[in-house]
């Protein structure tokens, strides 16, 4: 029993011990470095690099994000952080704060850009041994950029003992880039096989690396036919994931669109009314997310399935307050209606300066919506827009259910469809009136909850998207939902594809002329509706 304490005793006696070479090696290299050239400071920092301890890691990373000074009173190595214009300063040795001191007091251990980028491979280097998963991942993808191919034994060695999935891809990836520059014809075919498979774009400048280096020598040859190969490959994919991409992208605009539309196709078949305050409701949608995330910073993560039902609340019944207290006399009469809307706009807006103020205002997004899903490596897509399609899915199926299955629903299909018979069967249109456009601006406030994840939240949000809604209405069809669906996935997609070629402003004009010709064609839209517009028309 004895042996055993004494055998742990000295155990630790020398885990201690070269702890301490090795703190003292940090601490010499530290003070070489002080007073070194750039050329002996490589050598150092490859020593410091060889250490493979958590310290020497910190200093290489300190090093190079030029973080790392000295005193040059006491020469003492710290850490300094710049607060207002002085520098807060941590002892390397002992991890003490300092405290604050002016800058003409210390100096920087300083980098040329060459050695920087060596020193990114060496903390690389060291980083691959390291039990974060995420550190190794970026180790594999700093190692690939520098196409150090005397690092490829390392990557090699590394990928025999990795055993995340996620990390092996890395390492395959920087092992295959390296192997084409080794001059080893076995390893290049290898290395073009296995590229050939995973197609990823990032991958194409080492390809071309290999072809210059290698185009004039016939013994290559074959190996050259094959990295051509794998380029057209390469941009073959980087085409076909390009068109996925804003197809992707055109489901986004396109469900934005919907959301922002389908309260006012509601409102507009129904009730005939053309309201410019429609944007406003999405706005003050936007900004009760915005208030409830202020009053539960700490459920951030459910703040956006706290504010659905609160924006939908306070903003249909401001949409019942405005139709009961001023729709309600305008009906039958639309440029009064029109006037009368602009106003509330520009009032509601107002009001909203004055409340918050006119700056925009932060709203977060929670963790669940925030990062990427990564398909290829040339297609990657977003969490929130996903996310955004589905929502918009879930209102229009929510929708159609309502309209159809509910007795509400039923109603307000009988008023679009003959308001005097359904007043003379008993259904009150004055209700339906009030509860329809509650209706319709309760989707534009939920609308805004989307929205605040997306854009800025400020007074001017809903301006932005009032002029779509209508362009997506006239387009589907007025007090259709299944046509303002169609009208706002196809005006979103077919923007999506102009804008690589036109650019952003002029396919929104190209959009917006070829809407007016579609409208001369088809008055009423791609899906007419029997309704009151419709009887007015006629």
């Amino acid at each position: 029993m004895k042996f055993f304490v004494r055998l742990l005793i000295f155990i630790l006696i020398l885990f201690n011990a070269s702890n301490n070479v090795y703190a003292d090696n940090i601490d010499e290299i530290l003070s070489a470095l002080q007073k070194s050239n750039f050329s002996e400071k490589e050598e150092l920092i490859t020593k410091l690099g060889n250490i493979q301890t958590n310290k020497s890691l910190k200093v290489l990373k300190s090093l190079e994000k030029g973080i790392l000074y000295y005193i040059k009173k006491s020469k003492i190595n710290v850490f300094a952080k710049k607060v207002d214009k002085k520098y807060e300063l941590t002892d390397i040795t002992s991890g003490k704060n300092i405290g604050l001191i002016k800058k003409n007091k210390i100096k920087r251990i300083s980098l040329n850009n060459k050695l920087r980028k060596y020193t990114r491979t060496i903390i690389a280097k060291s980083s691959l041994l390291s039990d974060n998963k995420n550190m190794r991942i970026e180790a594999a993808k700093t190692i690939f950029e520098s196409n150090s191919i005397e690092l490829l034994p390392l990557i090699s060695q590394a990928l025999k003992n990795e055993k995340n999935k996620n990390v092996i891809k890395e390492l395959l990836k920087t092992q295959a880039s390296l192997s084409l520059l080794s001059g080893d014809k076995l390893l290049i075919n290898k290395s073009l096989d296995y590229l050939m498979k995973t197609t990823d774009p990032e991958i194409i400048s080492v390809v071309n690396q290999f072809i210059e280096k290698y185009k004039t020598e016939d013994s290559y040859k074959e190996e050259i036919i094959k990295a051509n190969n794998l380029l057209n490959k390469i941009n073959s994919d980087i085409k076909l994931y390009k068109l996925i991409e804003n197809l992707f992208f055109g489901l986004s605009l396109g469900s934005v669109l919907f959301i922002a539309a389908v309260g006012l196709a509601i409102t507009f078949g129904v009730m005939g009314v053309i309201n410019l305050a429609h944007g406003e409701m999405i706005m003050i949608g936007a900004y009760t997310t915005y208030v409830i995330q202020l009053i539960f910073p700490q459920l951030i993560e459910y703040s956006l399935f706290i504010a659905l039902p609160f924006a939908f609340l306070v903003t249909g019944l401001i949409g019942v307050v405005i139709e009961r207290l001023v729709i309600r006399y305008l009906y039958g009469r639309p440029l009064e209606t029109l006037l009368a809307t602009f106003g509330i706009s520009l009032i509601l807006q107002q009001l909203v300066r004055s409340i918050f103020s006119p700056i925009n205002m932060p709203v977060t997004t929670p963790q669940w919506m925030s990062g990427m899903l990564n398909i290829h490596p040339a297609l990657s897509l977003a969490y929130g827009r996903l996310y955004i399609i589905a929502f918009s899915i879930s209102i229009f199926i929510a929708l159609l259910i309502l309209l159809r299955k509910s007795h509400f629903g039923i109603e307000i299909r009988a008023v679009m469809q003959n308001r005097p018979m359904a007043r003379a069967m008993g259904i009150k249109t004055n209700w339906i009136d009030s509860m329809t456009f509650g209706l319709g601006s309760g989707i534009a406030g939920i609308a805004g909850v989307a929205l605040s994840q997306i854009t800025n939240v400020g007074p001017n949000l809903g301006q932005s998207y009032i002029i779509d809604c209508f362009m997506v209405v006239v387009f589907g069809g007025v007090g259709n939902i299944w046509g303002t669906l169609s009208g706002a996935f196809l005006l979103g997609v077919g923007n999506k594809f102009l804008e690589p070629y036109s650019g952003a402003v002029l396919a929104k004009i190209i959009t917006l002329i070829f809407l007016i010709v579609f409208i001369q064609k088809k008055p009423k839209g791609m899906f007419a509706l029997k309704g009151r517009a419709a009887e007015i028309n006629q």
